[in-house]
């Protein structure tokens, strides 16, 4: 690593720039690290309320360790995410920061989100095994993973489900309201399920996914909320197209979940086999291009590859499967739910969302309504 400039070497503009950009990365990775451990460790939250404390002060009031608290606050003071005062030796999270780093700025809270920066280094020597060796890193190999996207969901997905998702489909609210037959693919801890479970309590929601834990999760979440609307089963959905009942559901949702099947060809055209004639697939899926050069332009692109090489593909790969990556892209995508029947695909970005596309598919060619 080129950092010592008292040799005597002929460095360029663009290569001091790089350096420079690469030092920055550095600290950016190593402070996506603390930032997690502050979001897990409630550090955040603790200091939202703009009062100035010292270490220990504020190790007893998350109840933590008062050395590892102060070691974690010198990363947080030298990368300009709190203050500091020499003269009293204090601390303080300015109200800026707090609102985009506490539980209590939810949907805006970025901390929850450099949680997939450690989450994905678990794996990396699973990673460059299959560089070498080619398959994939299931999914069991990924013990928080779940925990993490629930979390990135319940800002991005949830907040806006009732007032901004589903409306895409016209009157689908009310038909939510009167009673209908809702499927969630891939549906992780069920968070999505439990919340129309409780605001549609006419309808009946049922959500499937491949994680055991997860849907045990959402049955416990389902029960403590006394739903009695929400089922959920364990299911591989390798095989959908065999295993979906026919004209069983009269919406389909999947959210950030096809591009990581093992089948994803197999999935969609199982969706299109179990809506009814009158039924809506919509999905939530990540906002990019098929082509590389078209992504050149995205605030989070290397993000989304590197979250795409690490679990997206990879689990799909493991499963002996297409591997589509996170970053598949519109093009693709359209192409994908075309084949699998849908002759109308309408594709909605929406405005609090620069992550994901949101795709409404059914099989009729005409706007019938819901």
């Amino acid at each position: 690593m080129c950092l010592d400039h008292t040799l005597s070497i002929d460095v360029s503009d663009a290569a001091d720039d790089f350096e420079t950009r690469f030092v920055d990365m550095l600290n950016g990775g190593a402070l996506c690290l603390m930032t997690s451990i502050g979001h897990r460790t409630g550090l955040f939250d603790a200091m939202a309320d703009g009062h100035a404390r010292t270490s220990a002060a504020l190790a007893d009031i998350a109840g933590l360790q008062e050395r590892y608290v102060r070691e974690w606050l010198g990363a947080m003071v030298t990368g300009g995410f709190v203050t500091f005062d020499a003269d009293d030796r204090t601390y303080l999270l300015p109200a800026t920061h707090a609102a985009c780093l506490t539980r209590a700025a939810t949907p805006n809270n970025l901390a929850a989100i450099a949680e997939y920066i450690p989450v994905l280094g678990q794996v990396e020597d699973d990673l460059v095994d299959c560089f070498a060796q080619g398959g994939g890193v299931p999914y069991e190999r990924y013990p928080r993973f779940h925990e993490v996207m629930a979390e990135d969901s319940g800002q991005t997905v949830l907040p806006a489900l009732l007032d901004d998702i589903l409306p895409l489909a016209p009157g689908l609210i009310q038909r939510l309201e009167d009673g209908i037959d809702v499927l969630d693919l891939g549906c992780g801890r069920g968070r999505a399920v439990n919340m129309l479970a409780s605001a549609f309590p006419n309808s009946r929601f049922f959500g499937f996914d491949l994680s055991e834990d997860a849907i045990q999760f959402a049955k416990n979440e389902a029960a403590a909320h006394r739903l009695d609307n929400a089922y959920f089963v364990a299911h591989d959905l390798s095989h959908f197209d065999e295993d979906a009942e026919p004209d069983r559901f009269d919406l389909v949702l999947t959210f950030d979940a096809i591009h990581d099947q093992g089948a994803p060809d197999r999935l969609l055209k199982g969706i299109r086999k179990t809506l009814r004639a009158d039924g809506h697939y919509l999905a939530q899926d990540i906002k990019g291009s098929s082509n590389l050069d078209e992504n050149m332009d995205h605030p989070i692109a290397p993000l989304l590859y590197t979250i795409s090489t690490m679990h997206c593909m990879t689990v799909s790969l493991a499963q002996g499967g297409a591997g589509l990556g996170a970053m598949w892209g519109r093009e693709l995508a359209e192409r994908m739910f075309h084949d699998a029947g849908f002759s109308r695909v309408e594709v909605h970005e929406l405005e609090h969302d620069i992550q994901n596309n949101y795709y409404l598919c059914a099989a009729s060619p005409h706007d019938d309504g819901v």
